[in-house]
């Protein structure tokens, strides 16, 4: 029987310092919630907002593939592959970690916040080579149905994680329109910007998430104001 799990925006673990306002949807550095460490193979979705200027100085990561999405400023990604990069909404990046990797991320901006999601898979196998992508899918966002942005199978203008099992998928929604969520094993539905309504579920506002389990295909209506989500499907 399908299980569906509502997480409310407020109840997530959260950390704020000078330049950095991040809720965690799972646990996360400091904060630990037993029974909270992921969902499925998405094992940390932080919903992060960096004060102008401000950063993440050069920090290292291995076996993890960890995809960003940029909902409004952007972000510059420098690592130590020579890979460097402006991620802006609608850019798909992707960093494979692999046998370990060293990068910095810094608000490009000296004036205005930026607002983004990072999320974390673990690769299939541990131990490949470091690697970076970036792809603007905007063009296919327009359309206003599911996209998928970051995919271990194959999806056409996709990023491409090291993870056979699992892609994400963002739409940016139209006030009252819908699309239908793919049925999966794990699959998790976070409302990242505006409000929405996830038949069995009801009610989403910006930062509520749910997380369902070995569900069928389910619909998801934007609210008045309209709606972009992400929502991750691994098995």
């Amino acid at each position: 029987m399908a299980q569906i799990d509502v997480r409310r925006a407020h109840d997530r673990m959260h950390t704020e310092i000078d330049w950095l306002d991040s809720w965690h949807s799972f646990s996360f550095g400091g904060h630990h919630e037993p029974g909270n460490t992921g969902h499925g193979h998405l094992l940390v979705l932080n919903d992060d907002t960096v004060a102008p200027a401000g950063g993440f100085g050069s920090h290292g990561h291995a076996d993890m593939e960890i995809v960003t999405w940029v909902l409004e400023g952007s972000l510059a990604h420098r690592d130590d592959q020579g890979d460097e990069g402006i991620i802006e909404p609608g850019h798909a990046q992707r960093m494979s970690a692999g046998t370990g990797i060293r990068h910095s991320e810094h608000n490009a901006s000296d004036t205005e916040p930026v607002h983004f999601l990072q999320m974390w898979v673990p690769p299939d196998r541990r131990g490949v080579a470091p690697g970076y992508e970036q792809r603007d899918v905007n063009d296919a966002l327009a359309g206003g149905g599911l996209v998928a942005v970051a995919s271990g199978q194959g999806h056409d203008g996709a990023v491409t994680i090291h993870r056979a099992d699992a892609v994400l998928w963002v739409a940016r929604l139209a006030a009252g329109s819908s699309v239908d969520v793919p049925a999966g094993g794990h699959v998790h539905v976070f409302v990242a910007v505006g409000d929405a309504v996830l038949s069995e579920a009801g009610p989403l506002a910006t930062g509520d998430a749910v997380r369902l389990t070995d569900s069928g295909p389910l619909t998801l209506t934007a609210g008045t104001d309209g709606a972009e989500v992400a929502i991750w499907v691994t098995d």
